[in-house]
């Protein structure tokens, strides 16, 4: 978590900019940030680390343009937010978007909150375990709680004024306790709320929007960029939209390899995927997988030339075209990106060991699929990596046909095989949670890169009544997040500028239009803020809400309420 900002004691703040993080694993780590220890422009003085890639329109600069403090949180499980020692499918029930949610909304209210001192956190960040369950909620800064009859736990005496602690709390081993002071005590002060405006990318920009639609009185609104919104189980357009950015030339090269790869694998298997230093990859769709995913990487973030200039260069020159699509999947996504073959590995993502790797996979699995497969007819990518049954063709070189029934089953093959029997997406189930792209919230910015396959899951059009604009930022190397990231997207390198767009003026003239709704809706917030702020009716209004979520599907959203109260300073029930 960072905390930065102008926000000395004698000094209000405007505003906040919350920035929803997940931390992916399996590429080389992006250049760290870090608190200065000794300044008084910060809420604390304690160092905390994250990843965050640089940009010239990071939240950091519009913090400076709003005088607001940027707070970046991790996603629950993700990096170092981990709440087990092991990831088995069992420990990863608590990994939701649901429950991020959640997360967010408490951290939001106490980090806020007046007259409701300290809670205390502990120094590696493990949860513990009670009677309540395996899990209430956590942050990496936030909601560890210590045991009242000492247990190798020792509080300060100040954490605990009020008793805010649970009895008959067990910690997985002795740890250090340590406070953290609620934003308004930091200031000494009271009935003051702050406007937050929310930030997110990917799915951290679905979060985003989805933060805005369920707690829409804990922020002033949302950016939402190149936002998932929209859970899609055969994800066909993911496809189509590889081939669209490609143009007619590259796209019917990349075909080629396509179809000479299907046939290499099924005549010499071994020598192939050794060419693309992949030979640990057994599992067939596992490797086709990893070369789909090799050329959409150029796409979506934004470099297409780095795969299409070198190989219309070796179409045109004669040369082996396999061989030059494994000369670009080494050295441009495998080296210069930093992917790790194994993350493709099948048996790897198994391993319950504390990594990153397995846990996107978990939310695919349950919530979201966005099963890239192949469309019908005209596709890039193999179509031996496919959500149903199919029938493949094989074209040889020498006129005959080859027709056999495949299994293609892979997603959900791989769900089972990773994670163990009942699991698979309920992605209607998510779609009627959230509204997909028909989602009914407001003052929400969605913004999608021209040539970023996974606009498709994303809002593409404005809802005027709602405030819920949709912007399209249309350039040859306008991806994934562009409006944020500007060009190259890519979140493993650093350094995307709109100056390196292929038009700077068409992400120019967006980023102002986000700056102007900024501007609207935060000077509606101070407006609002004017009344006094009656922190308990609102929570009044919202317990309902989750009171009728609550399920034994999701057991946290009762185990939610039960540390809110003891939050209060009320002892929950049994």
């Amino acid at each position: 978590m960072e905390v930065a900002g102008p926000a000395p004691a004698t000094i209000s703040i405007a505003c906040f900019i919350l920035i929803l993080m997940v931390v992916s694993g399996g590429a080389s780590a992006p250049r760290h940030l870090r608190l200065p220890v000794s300044s008084s422009n910060y809420l604390t003085n304690e160092e905390h680390w994250l990843n965050q890639t640089l940009d010239h329109f990071s939240p950091y600069v519009l913090a400076k343009k709003f005088g607001a403090v940027v707070v970046s949180l991790e996603h629950r499980y993700y990096g170092k937010s981990s709440p087990f020692q092991s990831l088995t499918t069992e420990n990863l029930r608590y990994l939701s978007s649901k429950q991020a949610l959640f997360d967010l909304a408490v951290f939001r209210q106490y980090y806020q909150a007046s007259s409701n001192p300290i809670l205390c956190t502990l120094s590696d960040w493990k949860i513990l375990t009670r009677k309540f369950g395996d899990v209430l909620l956590w942050l990496r800064y936030g909601f560890h709680l210590a045991e009242e009859d000492g247990g190798g736990v020792e509080a300060p005496r100040h954490c605990l004024r009020n008793r805010r602690v649970l009895r008959n709390f067990k910690p997985l081993r002795p740890m250090e306790c340590r406070c953290l002071d609620s934003l308004n005590e930091k200031l000494n002060r009271s009935n003051i709320d702050n406007p937050w405006f929310v930030f997110g990318v990917s799915y951290s920009g679905a979060l985003s929007a989805w933060f805005r639609l369920k707690f829409p009185h804990l922020t002033c609104g949302s950016l939402a960029s190149s936002a998932v919104v929209l859970a899609v189980y055969n994800f066909t357009d993911f496809d189509k939209q590889i081939g669209e950015s490609a143009g007619p030339e590259c796209k019917s090269v990349l075909q080629e390899i396509t179809r000479l790869v299907d046939h290499k694998l099924g005549t010499n298997e071994k020598a192939l995927k050794t060419l693309f230093s992949a030979a640990e990859l057994k599992n067939d769709g596992d490797f086709l997988y990893f070369l789909a995913d090799a050329a959409v990487t150029a796409f979506q973030y934004g470099n297409p030339d780095k795969v299409c200039i070198p190989l219309l260069e070796a179409k045109k020159a004669g040369k082996d075209l396999v061989e030059a699509y494994a000369t670009y999947v080494k050295e441009y996504y495998v080296k210069s990106l930093g992917v790790s073959v194994e993350t493709y590995n099948q048996q790897h993502l198994k391993k319950t060991a504390l990594s990153s790797d397995r846990l996107w996979w978990f939310q695919v699995c349950t919530e979201v699929a966005y099963f890239q497969v192949a469309p019908s007819n005209d596709s890039i990518r193999s179509s031996k990596v496919d959500a149903r049954q199919v029938y493949t063709v094989y074209h040889l070189p020498n006129n005959l046909i080859n027709q056999v029934i495949i299994n293609g089953r892979y997603h959900l093959d791989l769900c089972k095989n990773v994670f163990g029997e009942g699991i698979s997406p309920d992605v209607t189930a998510t779609n009627l949670y959230y509204g997909g792209t028909r989602i009914a919230g407001s003052k929400i910015i969605f913004t999608n890169g021209s040539q970023d396959p996974w606009r498709h899951a994303s809002k593409q059009t404005s809802s005027p009544e709602a405030e819920m604009p949709s912007y399209i930022i249309t350039c040859h190397n306008c991806g994934h997040g562009t409006d944020m990231r500007g060009c190259s997207q890519s979140p493993l390198v650093p350094g995307g500028d709109a100056k390196n767009c292929s038009s700077p003026d068409a992400v120019n003239k967006v980023r102002q239009q986000i700056i102007e709704h900024i501007d609207l809706w935060l000077s509606q917030c101070r407006v609002q803020a004017e009344v006094p702020c009656n922190e308990s009716s609102r929570w009044s209004s919202h317990k309902q809400e989750i009171t009728e979520h609550n399920s034994t599907d999701h057991p946290t959203v009762f185990q939610f309420q039960q540390i809110y109260s003891w939050i209060r300073g009320k002892r929950p029930s049994a």
